[in-house]
């Protein structure tokens, strides 16, 4: 149970870090540092994931 809600968890927070990613890469180009540095970001969020569902 705690797995799974956890599992849910990174999911809305992957899907949040994913929305505000493609926001800033609209407003500031994809090569932008802070939409790079985003990118990181749900980077590291889905091997996290991956290793939870692993």
């Amino acid at each position: 149970m705690k797995s799974q809600l956890h599992q849910k968890s990174l999911l809305l927070r992957i899907e949040l870090k994913k929305q505000d990613m493609y926001k800033k890469a609209k407003r500031l180009g994809f090569t932008h540092p802070i939409v790079v540095t985003c990118s990181q970001e749900l980077d590291e969020l889905l091997n996290r994931y991956q290793r939870k569902v692993s």
